[in-house]
């Protein structure tokens, strides 16, 4: 039985904590190891460390930094099917869901490489006669992290730690309880790739101690992603306190598919989009809205097709769908499920009682597709964070927008169409922030932003893309002017003086 510790200053630190929680492969049910509650001196000591290695980090030159970097890259590459391994044992995703955690670190790690550049700032010869005025990006002090537990490399690793330590911060991450080893590993490598000690910390703890990265004095911004509840919280409490946020929150994402739509193609993409991650993230695809004219076809299809999924253990490489993360998270989705039977939705395909020959204590969850699913039912309107399909019902584009922009979350919106006009409309006025047209789950590369909208999302500048480099940079506009003799021997005032 592994016990893990806090990543302090360059260092493994044990906390001699109090209280332990166990991490689970929801595979098999088997607890592999145990996650410290850092006290509270423990976290603050990570702020301090923070603090303390911010100034020489800053002043490192910005294409030096990148360096570590670029070694980070080939870290990743090297460790990869140990990473990937560590993502599937401790949260659940099958292999190639695994894989693509990963991956989404190492396209942070290049993208913030570019760094050099995008830390560029604007400059204007003359602005006025004889001054000139250039603004600078530059760094801002320690940040705070705090992760969700369904994805250990890319949201801790990817979206927060990249583009904040390449832009000269330090940072502070509060790991989730329940996956924590995969970030753990990546501690390791950042000290062998060269980030310098104290740049980059860890801790697990609950919710009480992380309130002291919202008010801490040294801390200058927070980077959240978890529920809407929790966020709006962790928002309202960093901004009071003179902080920068951005919180990433719950989705309940929507595709409107349309009765011009390829069908079996339209399905498989719905099928992958709703289960793949067992439902487990932000950018799934919970809901589909179906023009009445082929929904009862595309209900045919969907069943069939999630029929096919093979259910198995995440590190079995054949596996295409892997359990939930917890024991306690199992119960929740089985008790949306159960609620929707309750509210009249019509079952298609029961999840309940799923069980894998050999991992019979595993937290798996079937898929599950519901249809017939209507205003009045929460189901379809509340993030169940689990393999269920929610099918409504429209009679046209119009009546399927208007019901999507209805949804309090907006992350993403997508629509499945041959029709090049219904297609610029959606985009144009549906609220998702991220918007697929034909593409089930529509996150764009990292060069561009995260951007959820409405109850997804709080603050003004998104993770990743330019949003990122803004967030983890302030500005500062430096404007000069410089005499010559005869200037010397006036004593007139101009305008700007």
């Amino acid at each position: 039985m592994k016990t893990l510790q806090a990543y302090i200053n360059g260092q493994w630190v044990d906390p001699k904590a109090e209280k332990y929680y166990d991490i689970f492969d929801p595979s098999t049910g088997e607890v592999i190891a145990k996650a410290p509650c850092c006290p509270k001196e423990v976290v603050e000591a990570a702020v301090e460390a923070a603090a303390a290695a911010f100034p020489a980090w800053r002043d490192t030159p910005p294409a030096k930094r990148t360096q570590a970097l670029f070694a980070l890259r080939a870290l990743i590459d090297r460790d990869w099917d140990k990473l990937t391994h560590a993502v599937a044992q401790e949260n659940g995703k099958v292999w190639h869901e695994a894989a693509g955690d990963v991956a989404k670190v190492k396209e942070a790690v290049e993208f913030a490489c570019g760094i050099p550049t995008l830390m560029m700032g604007d400059s204007l010869l003359n602005t006025s006669t004889g001054f000139d005025t250039v603004l600078y990006r530059e760094s801002v002090g320690v940040f705070a992290g705090i992760a969700p537990f369904n994805f250990p490399a890319m949201i801790p690793m990817g979206w927060m730690t990249p583009l904040c330590i390449a832009c000269g911060n330090t940072i502070v991450i509060k790991a989730s309880s329940m996956t924590p080893m995969t970030c753990s590993l990546f501690m390791d490598l950042l000290k062998e790739a060269g980030i310098p000690d104290g740049v980059v910390n860890m801790v697990t703890c609950s919710r009480n101690e992380a309130e002291i990265l919202l008010s801490h004095p040294s801390v200058k911004g927070v980077s959240f992603v978890g529920s809407t509840s929790v966020g709006l919280h962790v928002y309202s409490t960093a901004a009071a306190h003179g902080k920068r946020v951005q919180a990433l929150c719950e989705a309940k994402n929507h595709a409107l598919v349309l009765e011009d739509t390829p069908l079996p193609r339209t399905a498989r993409a719905i099928i992958n989009a709703s289960f793949g991650c067992a439902g487990e993230r932000c950018m799934a695809l919970p809901v589909v809205v179906a023009q009445e004219s082929i929904a009862d076809e595309l209900a045919s299809l969907l069943v069939e097709y999630a029929k096919e999924l093979k259910i198995g253990r995440a590190y079995d490489k054949e596996s295409q769908l892997g359990p939930v993360v917890t024991a306690g998270h199992k119960e929740f989705v089985t008790g949306w499920i159960d609620k929707a039977e309750a509210e009249g939705a019509k079952l298609l395909l029961d999840g309940r009682g799923c069980k894998v020959e050999g991992s019979e204590n595993g937290f798996y969850v079937g898929p599950t597709i519901f249809d017939h699913v209507t205003a009045d039912m929460t189901c379809g309107d509340e993030e169940i964070f689990g393999p269920v399909l929610c099918i409504k019902r429209v009679k046209n584009f119009e009546e399927g927008i208007a019901l999507m922009n209805h949804n309090r979350f907006a992350n993403g919106s997508v629509i499945f169409t041959q029709n090049g006009y219904y297609a610029r409309e959606f985009a144009r006025r549906t609220d998702g922030g991220m918007v697929g047209v034909n593409v089930g789950i529509p996150v764009p590369v990292g060069v561009f932003p995260f951007t959820g909208h409405k109850n997804s999302f709080f603050g003004d500048l998104h993770t990743l893309g330019k949003d990122g480099v803004r967030f983890y940079t302030e500005t500062k506009a430096v404007t000069t002017r410089w005499y010559n003799e005869d200037d010397l021997k006036q004593t007139k005032i101009g305008t700007w003086e």
